[in-house]
């Protein structure tokens, strides 16, 4: 099956977002992003986020990992795959802050928020629906205000379940929306490689996000 089905839609192409009240948000490069807000010459180039010549890769942009380069690989072996790279050291004080901006517009939104780390989190937008719109416009103004307020962008994936919405959001990226109907949830699983399934089967189960799980 074609992953075009499920990209996001164009103005004539509005897929069916019933039931879809889970949303995955995820940060695109989220590390890497916000360092090169302060660096915005280099924006387009690759840059990778990380320690010294010792440690590991905290994050990369697309440009580098265009070249193999991924996060918590050794910085050595990151250089040679991709000797023209920018380093760039951390800076957590200003991921923390922008995790905090970017959570605090998530709960204007929701209650639901569940994160799951700095750069991603689940949301349960049932009840905003009546006062927003659908979940696919509550998914799009997310992305528009994180892009206006932060700077940086976000892809999403619009699902009926917290497992699919995560897989959908990594369809998504970069910068990019993904609605999976309630009718196309079984096909768009089949549709993926095994390696593309997250670890959901084995991790507990929470109880945020309502039913969602």
């Amino acid at each position: 099956m074609s992953r075009r089905r499920f990209a996001r839609p164009h103005q004539d192409e509005v897929l069916d977002d019933t039931g879809c009240t889970v949303l995955h948000v995820d940060m695109d490069a989220f590390y890497a992003s916000a360092t090169l807000l302060s660096h915005p010459d280099l924006v387009g180039t690759p840059v990778i986020i990380g320690g010294g010549h010792r440690g590991v890769v905290l994050s990369a942009t697309y440009e580098a990992r265009e070249f193999g380069v991924a996060s918590a690989m050794p910085m050595a072996r990151a250089r040679r795959l991709c000797p023209q790279a920018t380093v760039l050291r951390p800076d957590h004080e200003l991921y923390a802050r922008i995790s905090g901006a970017v959570m605090a517009t998530f709960r204007q939104v929701t209650p639901y928020v569940e994160p799951l780390s700095l750069d991603e989190a689940f949301l349960d937008v049932a009840g905003a629906v009546r006062r927003l719109g659908s979940p696919a416009t509550i998914a799009a103004a997310i992305r528009d205000t994180v892009a206006d307020e932060q700077g940086i962008t976000c892809s999403v994936g619009v699902a009926p379940t917290k497992f699919v919405a995560k897989l959908a959001s990594g369809l998504a990226k970069p910068d990019g929306m993904v609605v999976v109907p309630v009718d196309q949830v079984v096909s768009f699983v089949q549709q993926l490689p095994v390696g593309a399934l997250w670890g959901w089967a084995t991790a507990p189960r929470s109880t945020c996000c309502g039913s969602a799980s």
